[in-house]
């Protein structure tokens, strides 16, 4: 089973998060209980109970909540990532274990800004690939082992992920291929690969042409034409590729692969792929088929933002994600893949239980579907829920084995086995508490002398731990009183009037007349923390200047719709992750064509403007600009708008292709319209016919985020094209947007719609 989330991929956080510290209780022995809470919106809202020994300020992370999980070692393993880090838990019960490689709250305090950094995990969990930033978009790529921590450099110059990380594992651990400036490369992690990856290179291509079997066969894809190679021969071929070829051919496509947008899934038993062709269409191609007209075929939803594939040995699921009227719902596509060797049926609806979120048990027998609403067993199949597991807002499941499963929520990490008499449950984790407290002294369970075990409680249920050993149920708890004040030190919160955190737990040292903060914040400690005024003093072009709150300037993201909508489902999905409402300019022509994707905006929440009613170059002398040319064109363009939605647009535009002058601004305001201009042009409005026909070099999408992140500043106003181009493009700067926010956002930058910017800056 696989995943594709358009576009965001990765974890990320909302712009408004916030740390804040609680419920500081100090034991006799100076082991200090305390919480921190990251606010945000939906799963970002995180707390995680810690114990700090105060003599040397070590601390141990006693809860996890389960934001993301996957299993390791044949299911004995539980890794979880979230706002706070990584770490793995042995799936019969334990704590947190922090892993290497990772950023790590423990580690480096710091409130978390953008997505967690995207990584790439073996699957045997001995090995990390990430990408090391040297900018915004580009980084190096580095090899690390789990368990030394030792690390290789691989490469240099190796585009930060967006909607994929730019390497893919071999099913046996023992491979990596990974793309650099439009090339595949591969490297063994033996050590016997040679430092000058041109002596690695298997060819041209980006890491979606690419894809391993589960048999351990790689499979490439140029053009139309389907490769298949070993994975024993990856290293032969790519070392005699000019003589040999790149591997086997086994297909030739019915259309052109593109690798800008199109993706590949290869089937359980390698013999059959299936095809996204953007995010409208999916295709299953038969390896070796000659019917090429007859392929299986699936128009996608027109408002889906994410896919999940379940593809079993002898049928294939498709759930997709829709949005419709500012919900979400899911629905689900089947098709029967018993044999390859016969005409397949089509894809058929299918009835499934609506929650967005599923993974497929290892065997294919059994479905795990969950989300807010909680966690069905669903069998895969006779087509029916099996079970009802749990009620609770769920985060994650994960698969340990074909009758046993780890389900997360905002409480707790269970483990659970499908047994003949029911499901039977076991607790994994603890992922957060809504009460905790040291064991008194007093309780019979302790020995006298020993140190105060600590004690959390869910609900009317409470919990135990030692801060080594698992976390387990206790009937009859016997709670300290709380405390600040141990025989050395006193602890208490102080407020903090600016930057990300709300407050900061402090230590009295008694002994040595002493106050300190308990944590080094991003890399400062010691007693003295950096202070910044509440309102900073920012330079505009003009040199003027504004003052933004809490120190946070901000620039506005706005995207200009022409007459195509591919990536506004990505666009949506990224933004809504990140938690941000941009701007949409809009044209009647584009609504007229696409009325949904205008509903799907307007939905959403975001800002909506004018982009006049047709697609027209203003600076022409073919059109008489008058007020009354310029107020009609807004006026068919409001009513346009207005039929779609119900609503109104907002009294801001720009002319098509950002063409100003003083007397199209003096019309477009006597009409009640504001003319909106950039400070940026991007440049991803060429394309490859314009580099031809006016010699202009085109600037890479990674290249336009770097440039971007150049010349931006508080006020700026950030234009993004939506759309293909006609001339077409080599890559599209919409298809990075997770970078350019991610890098805004660690900049410090609050982004928001253009009416914010205009707001602030007054």
């Amino acid at each position: 089973m696989k995943n594709k989330l358009f576009f965001f991929c990765f974890l990320a956080f909302p712009l408004s998060a916030e740390m804040s510290f609680s419920g500081l209780d100090l034991s006799n022995d100076s082991r200090l209980l305390f919480q921190a809470h990251y606010s945000g919106t939906g799963n970002s809202s995180q707390d995680v109970l810690f114990l700090s020994r105060l003599t040397d300020l070590s601390m141990r992370q006693l809860t996890m909540f389960p934001e993301k999980m996957i299993s390791l070692e044949n299911g004995n393993v539980i890794q979880i990532q979230n706002a706070f880090g990584c770490a793995r838990i042995p799936a019969r019960g334990g704590l947190p274990d922090l892993v290497n490689g990772f950023e790590s709250f423990v580690e480096n305090i710091s409130a978390p800004k953008g997505r967690i950094e995207p990584i790439a995990m073996s699957r045997d969990g001995k090995w990390i690939i990430r990408i090391e930033p040297i900018s915004a978009a580009y980084g190096n790529l580095v090899l690390m082992n789990v368990d030394s921590g030792k690390e290789t450099f691989i490469s240099a110059d190796v585009e930060r992920p967006d909607r994929h990380f730019p390497a893919l594992w071999s099913p046996d651990s023992q491979v990596f291929i990974y793309e650099r400036e439009g090339n595949l490369y591969y490297y063994p992690v033996d050590g016997t690969a040679s430092q000058d990856d041109r002596y690695r290179l298997i060819g041209e291509g980006v890491i979606t042409s690419a894809a391993w079997g589960n048999s351990g066969d790689f499979f490439y894809i140029k053009g139309s034409t389907v490769y298949r190679v070993r994975g024993s021969e990856v290293f032969f071929r790519s070392i005699y590729r000019d003589f040999l070829g790149i591997g086997v051919l086994v297909g030739t496509l019915p259309f052109t692969f593109d690798k800008n947008f199109d993706e590949f899934y290869v089937s359980p038993d390698s013999n059959a792929l299936l095809f996204f062709k953007g995010d409208k269409n999916i295709f299953l191609y038969p390896l070796g088929t000659n019917d090429v007209n007859n392929l299986p075929f699936l128009r996608l939803p027109e408002s889906c933002f994410k896919i999940t594939v379940l593809w079993a040995s002898d049928s294939l699921t498709i759930v997709a994600g829709v949005r419709k009227q500012r919900q979400k719902i899911s629905t689900a596509f089947r098709l029967n893949t018993a044999s390859y060797g016969v005409a397949y049926n089509a894809f058929t609806p299918m009835t499934i239980p609506v929650f967005l979120n599923a993974t497929l048990s290892p065997d294919g027998k059994k479905i795990l579907f969950w989300d807010e609403k909680g966690v069905v067993l669903f069998d895969n199949v006779n087509l029916q829920v099996l079970q009802d597991v749990s009620e609770s807002q769920t985060y994650s499941c994960v698969w340990l084995g074909n009758e046993e499963f780890v389900i997360g929520d905002a409480k707790k990490i269970e483990r659970v086995f499908i047994g003949r008499d029911g499901l039977e449950r076991g607790l994994v984790c603890l992922a957060s508490a809504d009460a905790f407290a040291f064991e008194a002294q007093t309780s019979p369970t302790m020995t006298l002398g020993e140190p105060s075990r600590i004690l959390a409680r869910i609900g009317e249920k409470w919990f135990v731990t030692d801060g080594q050993d698992a976390w387990s149920e206790i009937d009859t708890p016997t709670v300290r009183e709380a405390s600040v004040v141990s025989g050395r030190y006193r602890v208490y919160l102080e407020k903090q009037n600016t930057g990300d955190f709300k407050n900061l737990p402090m230590i009295r040292n008694a002994v040595s007349v002493g106050t300190l903060p308990l944590l080094r914040i991003n890399g400062v400690g010691g007693g003295t923390l950096p202070r910044q005024p509440r309102n900073q003093e920012t330079e505009r072009n003009d040199g003027s200047t504004y003052s933004t709150p809490l120190d946070k300037p901000s620039v506005a993201i706005c995207f200009d719709l022409y007459d195509d909508n591919t990536g506004l489902n990505d666009t949506l999905a990224v933004l809504d992750a990140f938690g941000i409402k941009a701007t949409f300019f809009l044209n009647g022509e584009f609504m007229r064509r696409h009325p949904q994707a205008v509903q799907d905006i307007a939905d959403a929440g975001h800002e909506t403007a004018s982009m006049f009613f047709a697609i027209i170059n203003l600076s022409t002398a073919r059109y008489q600009i008058d007020a009354g040319f310029i107020s009609r064109g807004l006026a068919r363009n409001e009513d346009e708008f207005f039929q779609i939605t119900g609503k109104e647009l907002q009294l801001l535009w720009h002319p098509p292709f950002y063409v100003v002058s003083s007397d199209i601004d003096a019309a477009a305001l006597k009409a009640g319209y504001r003319t909106i201009n950039r400070d940026i042009d991007p440049m991803d409005s060429f394309s490859n016919d314009d580099v031809v026909r006016m010699g202009i070099p085109q600037v890479s999408a990674s290249g336009m985020v770097d440039r971007i992140m150049e010349i931006k500043q508080a006020g700026s106003i950030i234009p993004i094209r939506l759309g293909l181009l006609s001339g077409d493009r080599n890559d599209y700067l919409f298809d990075r947007i997770n970078v350019l926010l991610d890098a805004l956002v660690k900049e410090g930058y609050s982004i928001g719609t253009v009416s914010d910017v205009i707001k602030q800056m007054r």
